[in-house]
């Protein structure tokens, strides 16, 4: 046996017990959390202890971000929204009616990205809405990285169970 069937061997490379799945999931998080709106949470975070400069420059970035998400969902909103539901049922239907991996994996990792898309969308709507800035920008930016990690914990969670109850039935059906 050559060292390239052992390691194939040894490793199963399905979805869910792919190592690179799991490097995925945890970067796609990781990075979803860090950005909020598009902006990088240490420019909250510097804003907030440094004031002035920083502030604005924060401001500016919020509303660049928010203008351009909301530009987006009101020109091609309503296409987006019935390509992404097209989508998001054939996935839906081939990952756990025809009970194909690889498409419950994509799903598992796509569909609560979906739920932060849509709260990104109430936040931008509500940071222009309302005209935001300073404090109450900074608190509302809080509040939606809590909402959006929140998800993401949940998501993993559940994605987790999943993929040990796939790896575990596999392993005891014998594939």
């Amino acid at each position: 046996m050559d060292w390239y069937s052992a390691v194939f061997e040894l490793i199963d490379m399905r979805s869910f017990s792919n190592l690179w799945y799991w490097i995925v999931l945890a970067a796609v998080w990781s990075q979803t959390s860090r950005y909020v709106l598009g902006v990088p949470y240490d420019m909250i975070q510097r804003a907030e202890r440094h004031g002035g400069e920083a502030e604005a420059d924060l401001e500016d970035m919020v509303r660049i971000n928010c203008n351009r998400f909301l530009y987006v969902a009101g020109v091609s909103g309503l296409w987006l929204v019935g390509i992404v539901a097209a989508m998001f049922t054939s996935m839906a239907m081939l990952a756990f009616w025809y009970d194909i991996e690889f498409a419950q994996a994509v799903f598992l990792l796509g569909a609560p990205m979906l739920i932060v898309g849509v709260l990104t969308l109430n936040t931008a709507q509500d940071i222009r809405a309302r005209g935001l800035a300073g404090k109450d920008l900074r608190k509302r930016m809080h509040r939606h990285r809590t909402a959006t990690q929140f998800v993401g914990m949940v998501a993993i969670f559940i994605t987790a169970l999943w993929g040990m109850y796939q790896n575990l039935s596999i392993g005891v059906l014998g594939g």
